[in-house]
């Protein structure tokens, strides 16, 4: 069965199903897709009516289909053109949304079909065209008509809830609640979670419709209704007596049900006893455990036991629940002392002893005690820590510990003693504890007074009667209590001192004074002055100084300049030009020696040039020539290869012999050069230098004879004349000599011929 809907030019059928879907549909919503005279159609249309009472004008019609989610693909109605005869010579086209994929249109027929199942959760409608077009003309045989198909919902969707897991909490003990609790005595520490399974279904309970249930967790908090509670009531611990202050003796509890602020709680002890002194308790924050702790030292000898009671209470207490008195709890705490071997223990905790420096030895100084706090009461033995130094002076009886003196004492040396002193155990363990010993040293008046230093006073000449020379003072190794006073004085003498007296100052110090105007240097340079010095002790003690004053020749100002060499000249017993003349000696010495080093380094010098200017010499052989000084037979030794210093010439015992043996060294010379053919332009000169230089040796008295062969070199222009000497002619016959134990003759290098000058020798 079907339903045709007929327009201007188009006619539409659709299924049943659909016109009523859609009738209901929009007769239930005012102002629905159909208006007007097309809703006057469809409501004709679904009363059976198949004959319009008027004709519609032409114009663009709307149209709607209604399709059924999820539903098989099937027919959903048919579009036809009034000009369709049946011949098959209108075309029918579909477009727009789904035209192809979702619906599809049968291009002969005009038939519509869904080609597969819709979901209006996805899409709800769907906006298409139909067009009717004259396959032999191609042209429309209607106006394009736009029309509508609506997916129509069915229950095809589960409910969903959002946002879980669903959490939530409550106060425990809280009155009923319409949605939340239906108990008023839900108790946090019976139970503390609640899961709460909620259902939901659509289409008001209806068949067909669907469901969806979730948890709500429903927690519950705590509330102060429970306090605390102490698991025994007597707590026990031991503790030994030598435990240090702050130790943790033990811990207690007090449970308590509730979490958090709510079971937060302060332990105490008991303020009116004597045993709460002793110890404290505080809470830990972590564990909300009881900790005692010992708070002054413990002795067992003394207390043995303590007892005493501990109370727990709660920080937040919450009236509507407890009374005041639920909200704490006691028990009883007991602290047994434990016995331990202690070493002795000393009477005092420092001894402060004084001992005169005179003390003879043997002097006991003190004593020192100490006692063992233990029951068994232990002897004990005293010693000295032996790596003191005042070890060596004091000495202590073992036995009561009596200290003496062993040693001489000097407050001067050492004023303070520090000993430790060891108080040991007669026992197994042998545990000891020692004490510091302070001794001072009290002075005494040993002493004498000095004068401060080694005064060297002096006057000056023209000095006037009264004036002070000199400002004395004085120092003493002693320390009296008040202070040093010291007294300055002369020598006790039945006769006065014309010269010079003293005068006290009365603050330690005093002045040398002149008592006459007339002191003179010619008349005495020096006077020696007695002086006393005593001091205050008792007894008194003092001492003698001879000063020696001396009389200089001051300038205007009152200034000695040589007071001081003076002073020295004096205290060694020697005039002041003898020591001025010592003075002027060394320094000569030292300047001769200085001198002479420099001498000696010159002639050092010049020797080195010398050797350089003979290597540089290239004179034919016959150009050199060589004089022989002849010595006593043998008198070179065989193992001598220098020349030996002999007596000077003019003392020696051959001087006669030796002057006539060179006259007729020199007549050789000289006939040599008369008939040498090497004389240059230059002869006389060479002649005259050789005769200069053999006239030295023999007339130098500070030359000692030499038996030397010294050789002479000629620095000419080259001449070819050749040499001007014959020395070195194999014609020159000298005097034959008597055979020497030593042939090799001393060489001596004489200065250059072009001046005189000293002379190196080797």
């Amino acid at each position: 069965m079907g339903s045709a809907e007929e327009m201007h030019g188009w006619t539409v059928k659709m299924s049943m199903p659909s016109v009523l879907a859609m009738v209901t549909a929009f007769s239930m919503i005012p102002g629905g897709v159909l208006s007007g005279t097309q809703g006057l159609e469809a409501q004709q249309m679904a009363q059976g009516s198949t004959h319009l009472h008027r004709r519609l004008k032409r114009g663009w019609i709307w149209k709607q289909f209604l399709v059924l989610e999820e539903a098989s693909p099937h027919f959903i109605g048919k579009l036809k053109s009034d000009s369709d005869r049946g011949e098959f010579s209108i075309k029918y086209i579909l477009s727009g949304e789904g035209a192809g994929d979702v619906f599809e249109m049968d291009e002969y027929s005009g038939d519509i079909r869904t080609l597969k199942k819709l979901d209006r959760e996805e899409k709800a409608f769907y906006v298409l065209q139909a067009q009717a077009i004259n396959r032999r003309t191609n042209e429309p045989e209607e106006p394009e008509s736009e029309f509508i198909i609506t997916v129509q919902d069915i229950n095809d969707n589960v409910p969903q809830f959002q946002n879980e897991p669903y959490v939530s909490s409550i106060p425990e003990m809280c009155q009923i609640g319409i949605i939340v609790t239906s108990w008023h005595d839900m108790d946090r520490e019976a139970r503390e979670q609640y899961l709460v399974v909620v259902q939901v279904k659509d289409m008001l309970g209806l068949s067909g419709g669907y469901s969806a249930s979730t948890t709500v967790t429903v927690s519950l908090t705590d509330v102060n209704d429970n306090g605390p509670t102490f698991q025994h009531h007597l707590y026990a611990f031991a503790v030994p007596e030598n435990a240090a202050v702050g130790t943790t003796v033990g811990r207690i509890m007090a449970g308590d049900a509730d979490v958090g602020i709510n079971a937060r709680m302060t332990y105490s002890l008991e303020d009116d006893l004597e045993e709460s002194s002793t110890f404290i308790i505080e809470t830990d924050p972590v564990t909300q455990e009881g900790v005692v702790v010992l708070a002054k030292p413990l002795d067992f000898e003394t207390k043995r036991r303590f007892v005493m009671a501990a109370e727990a209470v709660n920080d937040h207490v919450d009236l509507r629940f407890l009374t005041l008195e639920e909200f704490r709890d006691r028990t009883t705490l007991k602290i047994v002392v434990e016995d331990v071997d202690e070493p002795p223990v000393f009477l005092a905790p420092v001894y402060e002893w004084k001992v005169p420096e005179n003390a003879a030895v043997g002097t006991v100084v003190g004593s020192v005690g100490a006692r063992d706090t233990d029951i068994v009461n232990k002897p004990i033995r005293y010693s000295i820590d032996r790596r003191s130094e005042a070890a060596k002076v004091f000495r202590i009886e073992p036995n009561n510990g009596t200290i003496s003196v062993t040693k001489a004492l000097d407050r001067e040396t050492s004023d303070w003693h520090n000993l430790t002193v060891e108080a040991k155990e007669i026992s197994q363990n042998h545990l000891s504890s020692s004490v510091v010993v302070f001794i001072k040293v009290l002075d005494i008046n040993d002493n004498v007074p000095r004068l401060a230093r080694d005064y060297q006073p002096y006057i000056c000449e023209g000095t006037q009667s009264g004036e002070v020379i000199q400002l004395l003072s004085a120092v003493d190794p002693d320390e009296p209590v008040e202070g040093h006073h010291f007294y300055f004085s002369m020598v006790p003498d039945k006769s006065i001192n014309p010269n010079f007296t003293i005068r006290d100052n009365q603050d330690n110090t005093a002045g040398i004074v002149a008592r006459r105007s007339t002191f003179t240097r010619k008349d005495r340079t020096q006077y020696l002055l007695p002086v006393v010095v005593t001091d205050s002790g008792s007894p008194a003690l003092s001492s003698t100084s001879t000063l020696t004053v001396s009389v200089c020749s001051c300038h205007p100002a009152g200034h000695c300049p040589s007071g001081g060499v003076e002073a020295l000249a004096l205290s060694m017993g020697v005039s002041l030009q003898t020591l001025l003349g010592l003075l002027v000696c060394l320094v000569t010495l030292t300047v001769l020696s200085v001198l002479m080093l420099m001498l000696r380094r010159h002639r050092r010098k010049q020797q080195e040039g010398l050797e350089v200017e003979a290597k540089d010499l290239e004179l034919p052989e016959t150009v050199s020539q060589k004089v022989l000084y002849y010595g006593e037979p043998g008198g070179l030794g065989a193992d001598r290869d220098f020349c030996q210093p002999a007596v000077p010439l003019r003392h020696h015992p051959r001087r006669r012999e030796r002057r006539l043996r060179m006259e007729d060294v020199r007549a050789s010379i000289r006939m040599s050069l008369r008939e040498s053919h090497l004389i240059g332009p230059e002869d006389n000169v060479f002649k005259q230098f050789i005769l200069d230089r053999l006239a030295e040796a023999d007339e130098d008295p500070h030359v000692p004879p030499f038996d030397c062969l010294r050789t002479y070199a000629y620095e000419g222009s080259g001449s070819p004349t050749g040499s001007l000497s014959s020395l070195g002619s194999s014609t020159l016959e000298l005097e034959p000599e008597p055979p020497v134990s030593n042939p090799r003759p001393c060489l001596v290098r004489l200065t250059p011929w072009y001046g005189p000058g000293e002379e190196d020798t080797f």
